[in-house]
This record gives C-alpha cells, structure tokens and sequence, in this order.
C-alpha cells in the first residue's frame, strides 16, 4: 500500500501561500507559496518580524495576530507588501493546536483562482461581472420552476412557488451585496412581522437536515412594521439559520423566536436627525455554545467570522438592512442559562394619512 505524502509535501504542495508565526509574530516558517507571494525565499523571512515585510491597513487585523488566539476569515483586505503598491488579498488566521500562541495565517489575492493572472481574466472577476454571472443561471431556474409548475400537482405548487420566489429574493439580495458599503437605505413600507417570520420560516426549513426545534412564541396583538419586506425575509433568513447552526450539537437543540411589544426604547437615528421610537422586537435565540468571546464585540462588522469556510458578510448585511429600516440589532450571552440572543428592534408603520412613527 503506497504511503500518504508527508504534512510537509502537502503544505509545500499548496498554490495558498502559508506562513508559521511564533508567539512574537516571527515567521517560522513559509511554503513555496508563500515564498513567491512574498518575493523573499526562507532564507529571507526566518526569523525575521511580519511587519517587517507585510502591513494591514485594517488595525484590527493586527489587533488579532498580536493577541495570537484569533480565528478569523477576511475577504479583500488592504495590504501593503513592502514598498509596492496595495493589494487586495483574503486571508485566514488560525492559532496552532496544542502550541499557545502559534498561529498559521494563509494569503491570497482577492478573487485569484489559482491560474488567471492577465488582466482580462481578472476582469471576469469584478463584482458587476461576477453578479451577472450569477443571475443568468438564477433566471434559468426561475424559468424551469414555471415550467413545473403547470405538470405538478396542487401540493407541489407551494414549492415552485418558493423557487421562483427565492430566486427573485436572491437576485435582489445580490444587488444588496454590491451596494453593502453605500449609504442608500432600501425604500420602508408597511410589513407583517409574523408573515415575514413565516416566510423565512418555510425557506431555512426546506434547506434544514438536523433535528433542531424551533418555537414560535409570538404576540398577535402587535401592528405593522415600518420596514423592507424583502430585507426584513433576508434578516430572519440569517439569523434563523445562524441559529440552527450554532446549537446542532446541543443535546437538545432549541431555537426560539419571539415578538412583542416593548415600550420606551428610543434611539437616536442620526440619518434621521431626531430620535425615534422602536417598540417591535423580535429575539432570535439559541442554546448552542455562544460565539467566541473574542468576536462578540465585532460580528456586525464585514469579514470576521467565527466559521472555518465564512466570509463574515452575513451579519454585516443583517445590520445595514436592519439600520436601512431605521431599526436596531443587538447580540447578548446568557452563560448563566446558556442561551445566545439577537434582538432585533424596528418601529411601528405609520398610521393611514399619518406620518411616520417616531
């Protein structure tokens, strides 16, 4: 039987370039990857600080490595390599098992493939591009669940109807994704919160394979939201499945999801200029094991993520779509009863013929 390649082989065998960190952010070792992505051979960088060689304009990424327990995925960041020009590249940082401390952090450019390198390969890549890319398949699917739907039956109808849909949602939600960084809130109008719940609901259960209850513990007295119906879906869906994800492994995994009434939170909405009222909540909550302390203070912001395979977008995009609705998301730990909440506060729609509510 032919014996498995070493770890050694394999790390030297990966197109990511890979560097060893010591506890002092000393480069203790590097891949051939690395080597190339850097310019410098072994030789070179052993021994030598990271900083001497690679700067992140992100602070907080060197907030992280200095701490050295910080397990992050980052997506196009800014990056200076010596004296050439700024990069975009994505990266991971992991600590070392069994070595405090230690950390592994991976590189590479934003969006490389492995083997495009000219420009108009790199063109192909550029998000209006990469969006169109992604709804030509969308309005195929679309089309193909119109078609299923005039051959099923009328129990089958509901699930052709969900595709076509989700499609719509997604493709509005990849506009959403090009436009994460701009100040454009989505148009508000008036939405049922539990139709929304509902909605959300059916899409995260058809894609659902574990054994996690989910309970409703809703208050039908409550009026309509002032909101974006498609966002506000967009907001749920994330959360729910963030929700079910993290307590899977819990012995009896339990996702809640409340509304109700809560009087006299104000907040001070600076797009706005005056401070308005958000009496709607809506909790989300879970009895998994909670996020990592070290992230708690940072999981609304682009590209930290606590996944091994995230992008950290998700909840980025949750806040802005909460925040466009003039709204508020907050995130709390309970260890004493082992529960993770996300509270979401949203202000009621304004009366017929009447002005917004504030």
């Amino acid at each position: 039987m032919n014996q498995p390649p070493s770890a050694a082989s394999q790390l030297a065998s990966l197109g990511l370039a890979v560097l060893l960190l010591d506890p002092d952010l000393q480069i203790a070792s590097a891949n051939p990857a690395a080597e190339q992505f850097l310019g410098l051979g072994m030789s070179r960088l052993a021994g030598k600080s990271l900083d001497q060689f690679v700067r992140f304009d992100e602070l907080r990424l060197n907030e992280w490595l200095a701490r050295g327990d910080a397990q992050i995925s980052a997506h196009a960041v800014s990056m200076s390599l010596r004296n050439q020009p700024v990069r975009r590249v994505d990266l991971t940082l992991s600590p070392v098992a069994g070595a405090e401390g230690w950390q592994l952090l991976t590189m590479h450019e934003s969006g490389d493939s492995g083997g495009l390198s000219d420009d108009h390969e790199k063109a192909v890549r550029t998000p209006a591009i990469l969006a169109h890319e992604i709804k030509n398949p969308l309005a195929a699917i679309r089309g193909a669940s119109q078609l299923l739907a005039r051959k099923v039956g009328e129990a089958e109808l509901s699930l052709t109807g969900l595709i076509a849909d989700e499609v719509d949602r997604i493709a509005k939600l990849i506009d959403r994704m090009q436009s994460l960084g701009r100040e454009q809130p989505e148009p508000v109008a008036e939405c049922n919160l539990h139709e929304a719940i509902h909605r959300a609901r059916t899409v995260v259960d058809a894609a659902a394979d574990d054994k996690v209850q989910l309970v409703e513990e809703f208050d039908p007295s409550l009026p309509p939201v002032l909101g974006n119906a498609d966002g506000l879906v967009q907001v749920l869906i994330n959360l729910i499945s963030n929700a079910r994800e993290a307590c899977k492994d819990a012995e009896n995994p339990k996702v809640i999801i409340r509304t109700r009434f809560v009087s006299g939170f104000v907040m001070n909405a600076i797009r706005l200029g005056r401070p308005i009222r958000l009496p709607i909540q809506v909790r989300v909550s879970d009895n998994g094991q909670g996020i990592d302390p070290a992230l708690r203070d940072h999981i609304f912001e682009p590209f930290v993520t606590s996944k091994k395979n995230g992008q950290g977008l998700g909840l980025a995009l949750v806040k802005k779509l909460v925040r466009d609705m003039d709204g508020r998301i907050t995130h709390e730990r309970d260890e004493a009863e082992g529960w993770t909440h996300f509270n979401i506060h949203l202000p009621v729609a304004k009366p017929a013929g009447g002005k917004r509510a504030a």
